[in-house]
């Protein structure tokens, strides 16, 4: 066996695990994935040909009695099978004029069923819930990804230059992670004058100035990992300190994560650990500001930390917060376990500290300010 079909089994092996639980407590007999997520989380591959779409065009299946299948049109039938797909599924074909993908899949179940998108006579699944916590192949994906993004967002961040704009740094972004065969759907990059009037700096044609901020969400193969790295050219007094704060409140929410999962506890105590972090800094209302984040996996979030979110904090997890401070921002995607958490999106070719969460016993590297000659 190959090292490649270790993998695949592996990877089905904990789905079918999972999937069966769910089938058993649920009283189904089949539950189908057509959101590109989770397809992507069952099968491994992507069914989407348009990014607008919140169904792609196929849907995958895991049936009691016929186990992998495939449901999709003529037109990407072959494709799938040949590029996309583990051997496992069989793959099923409609013709694109004679059926919808709710229909077919409707037709082909046979005995009570669940799907994630709108099937007639299907119950709904919750699908973020089966994709928690990681699996063993998720999280050796994810090592890859999560380096592949930090790597493509620092060789940016290196040859940025005061006069750049921000459309000009977020389209390099765009194109190192898609050289890496990495999408991209979050690309912020704000430079000194709007990151400071600005949460989500979208770009525009403003010039970085002083200094400059930029954040990604990428996503490959279903996962996704979120980062943000700061640039210096001739910062103002201030960023240091706000920069620092923002990663103690990272710092302590990810202690928080830690110790919250071990107590089976939800993710609105990881929240009040995060308003309290806030607190000690002395900028207690900053966390009004701007969401802080939460569980990351197949989805950007899984959940967002807040003060009503009841979520289960599960590990192995990935994490991604991301606090700011007027001005600042510190954001990774760290595998959070029961002893342990690493940042998964680093390279470590970037400056770091180690910082530890205030009323923690908890300690993790964060990246610091870059700074560059504005010369």
């Amino acid at each position: 066996m190959t090292d490649e079909d270790d993998t695949v089994t592996r990877h089905l092996d904990n789905r079918r695990e999972r999937l069966d639980e769910y089938l058993d407590r649920e009283g189904l007999d089949a539950v189908w994935f057509a959101r590109p997520n989770s397809f992507s989380w069952l099968t491994g591959g992507s069914n989407v040909i348009s990014r607008d779409a919140d169904v792609g065009v196929a849907a995958a299946g895991y049936d009691r009695d016929d186990g992998w299948v495939v449901i999709t049109d003529n037109i990407e039938a072959q494709r799938l099978a040949d590029e996309e797909l583990p051997d496992e599924f069989t793959v099923e074909e409609t013709a694109w004029y004679e059926s919808s993908l709710a229909d077919a899949v409707a037709d082909r179940t046979t005995g009570s069923a669940a799907a994630d998108f709108d099937v007639p006579g299907l119950a709904s699944v919750n699908a973020s819930a089966l994709r928690q916590p990681l699996s063993e192949t998720d999280i050796e994906r994810y090592r890859e990804l999560g380096r592949e993004t930090a790597d493509a967002v620092e060789r940016v961040a290196r040859e940025l230059e005061p006069e750049d704009t921000e459309h000009e740094v977020a389209a390099a972004l765009k194109i190192s992670l898609s050289t890496r065969g990495i999408n991209a759907p979050v690309v912020l990059a704000g430079g000194s004058e709007r990151a400071q009037k600005y949460r989500h700096f979208t770009p525009t044609f403003t010039e970085l100035g002083d200094y400059a901020i930029l954040s990604v969400t990428a996503e490959r193969g279903g996962l996704y990992a979120s980062t943000t790295r700061t640039v210096a050219f001739d910062p103002p007094e201030w960023l240091s300190e706000r920069h620092s704060q923002a990663m103690q409140v990272e710092t302590s929410a990810l202690a928080a994560t830690q110790a919250v999962s071990r107590l089976n506890g939800t993710a609105s105590s990881v929240f009040d650990n995060i308003m309290a972090a806030y607190e000690h800094l002395g900028i207690p209302e900053e966390w009004r500001e701007h969401h802080q984040g939460g569980a990351a996996g197949y989805a950007g979030r899984e959940w967002f930390a807040s003060p009503d979110t009841e979520r289960p904090v599960e590990t192995p997890m990935a994490y991604a917060y991301n606090p700011t401070v007027q001005g600042a921002k510190s954001e990774d995607t760290v595998l959070v376990t029961e002893d342990d958490a690493e940042v998964l999106t680093t390279t470590g070719e970037w400056p770091t500290r180690p910082i530890r969460g205030w009323d923690h016993e908890f300690a993790i590297e964060r990246h610091e300010i870059l700074h560059l000659s504005s010369e």
